[in-house]
């Protein structure tokens, strides 16, 4: 058997030493357009940043480490252009000398991945403006950056590669602003969660310019100005465009491959193709999602690789199949980590979802111990049927830890209310011995036996008159450091003693800073025959979230005014 293989990073390079292993005879070829195999997409902006010294830790193997370990031969700067399913040949370029040949093939894996977006602006196509995709474009802004010693940096854009370059850019010492027409970063999470991001960012000096949009480009004065619609120019050393990526999938369309999504190559469960003994992975593939079943691009390495190991499979002869991708994800955000798995509140709804969500700060270990910190959590799940949808974390140790457990339940298909029963590690130094999911599950199964819970969004409509009682059950201190306006402060120490002040009939809307003492108080008004809600998130993470929208709404610190 000759398998031909078209790319050589994440889908296609594990897809070839899969066959490997399951076909000692098979003769496998690689053709990769670019110089490098195999390599670390995920690193490239910690090589710029100065975080990885060495260049050749970025690739993990090399042509000759992959004909030696495993006889597959990869020809880098060879770039196939056209497919001949009725020949079963591809035609292919020698980049380096011009020349053109033809392979043949019993199997074809087409690994393309995907390209950066590059919208059709004026100036577009300036030499001090970068997309981030190849080792090839890390070379060139590293290159940029030593020769020029630019101090200042705008980030079009404000996913995964743009946070990680804006954070990489500013250890560097440049003055950073992230441009991004949509009013927050890092759209897997909900703009509240995005919330503490965004604090995080800004404490570092970046400056956020969310709800603008760039008309252009235009180099002046040994720099360049960023255009934005309706506003002053940023002027700036260098750009790097990261307003996401499309599948690359010309070779694949050109061929008379069935598309998906934006163009996508479109596979069924074995990652095979419409055309027979042609199969595609990667970036460049539609998939379903996971939780929704829904048509989906995810662009994500861990799905990319795992599709390599089951186009491998099928292609030897097995029976394996892709279920889907569920979108887990971390980033490190300076000293802060955000995750996400699953889908968040905004897409569930979107999808006609019927859902609710908890909000928790619990430590990353236990309390007593010293050195934790506070995360913020979020669970999606659906109403009445308690299926576990989705979750969002943010904050420092541990992070990572509890998306994983999270990302696990969600693939077992359990009910949210099961997460009060994992049986999880505890030591001090790593966690308690109520696990933060636990307390996740706790809250949900408490709502499920009737707690209320009211959330962000109902605080703009909740009546100032009489006809409902706003409970503040902080310290006095707290209450007096911030508070929502109209909320009366009784501590929930001293609710018992002070019951009578809440006058009976009414419902009561309870807050305090975390959501525990507020919950301990709807315990004890629904002991005493009141009709309690607990607000979801506390304090800490409505002001958090209201001081993030006021941020956004009034300007960005360049001086620029939106009004």
């Amino acid at each position: 058997m000759k398998v031909v293989i078209v790319g050589g990073v994440a889908g296609g390079a594990t897809a070839a030493a899969r066959i490997r292993r399951l076909d000692e005879q098979a003769e496998i070829i690689i053709f990769e357009r670019s110089g490098f195999i195999s390599y670390a997409n995920c690193g490239l902006p910690y090589y710029i940043g100065d975080i990885i010294k060495q260049p050749r830790a970025l690739t993990l193997q090399t042509p000759e480490s992959f004909l030696s370990r495993f006889r597959i031969k990869t020809k880098v700067l060879h770039e196939v252009s056209a497919i001949y399913p009725e020949k079963k040949t591809v035609l292919v370029k020698n980049l380096k000398t011009g020349e053109e040949f033809q392979e043949s093939y019993d199997k074809l894996l087409l690994s393309p991945g995907a390209k950066p977006v590059l919208p059709n602006l004026t100036g577009i196509d300036s030499d001090k403006l970068f997309t981030l995709r190849t080792v090839e474009d890390t070379f060139r802004i590293k290159e940029f950056i030593d020769k020029n010693k630019p101090k200042s940096a705008v980030m079009v854009g404000g996913g995964f590669i743009g946070l990680e370059m804006a954070e990489n850019l500013c250890n560097l010492g440049m003055d950073v602003t992230i441009v991004q027409r949509p009013k927050q970063l890092m759209n897997p999470f909900d703009s509240d969660m995005a919330a503490f991001i965004h604090n995080e960012v800004r404490k570092h000096g970046v400056k956020l310019a969310l709800g603008y949009s760039v008309e252009g480009f235009r180099e002046k004065d040994d720099g360049i100005d960023v255009l934005l619609k309706g506003q002053q120019a940023i002027h700036t050393d260098m750009v790097v465009l990261a307003i996401g990526v499309v599948p690359e999938s010309k070779l694949a369309r050109d061929s008379g491959l069935d598309l998906g999504l934006k163009g996508s190559i479109l596979v069924n469960d074995h990652m095979q193709t419409s055309v027979p003994d042609i199969y595609a992975v990667g970036d460049a593939v539609q998939v379903k999602h996971y939780v929704t079943g829904e048509d989906s691009l995810i662009a994500l390495a861990g799905p990319a690789n795992k599709q390599g190991r089951i186009a491998a499979d099928n292609i030897c002869g097995g029976d394996s199949r892709y279920s889907g991708s569920q979108g887990s994800s971390v980033i490190k955000v300076f000293d802060m980590t955000a995750a996400v798995t699953g889908i968040n509140e905004t897409n569930a709804r979107k999808s006609g979802l019927d859902v609710d969500t908890v909000i928790l700060s619990p430590m990353s270990h236990a309390s007593y111990y010293p050195g934790g910190k506070l995360m913020t959590m979020k669970i999606v799940f659906e109403n009445k049927t308690w299926r576990l949808l989705g979750a969002q974390i943010v904050g420092y140790e541990g992070v990572d830890k509890r998306i994983d457990v999270l990302a696990t339940a969600i693939h077992a298909g359990m009910k949210a209310t099961k997460l009060k029963d994992l049986d999880l590690a505890y030591a001090p130094p790593y966690s308690s011995a109520k696990d933060p999911v636990n307390m996740a599950g706790f809250i949900i199964d408490n709502i499920s036996k009737g707690l209320k819970q009211w959330h962000l969004k109902d605080a703009v409509n909740l009546p100032r008159d009489r006809s409902v009682t706003l409970l503040d059950t902080r310290t006095a201190g707290e209450y007096l450091a911030g508070h929502i306006e109209g909320f009366k402060n009784i501590p929930v120490d001293a609710l018992r003693g002070r019951i009578k002040e809440i006058e009976k009939g009414k419902p009561v809307y309870v807050i305090c800073q975390s959501g525990l003492r507020s919950y301990i108080a709807t315990r004890i008004l629904e002991g005493y025959g009141f009709e309690a809600w607990n607000f979801a998130g506390g304090f800490r993470f409505y002001n958090a979230v209201m001081n993030d929208r006021a941020l956004i709404e009034a300007s960005f610190d360049c001086g620029m005014d939106k009004s």
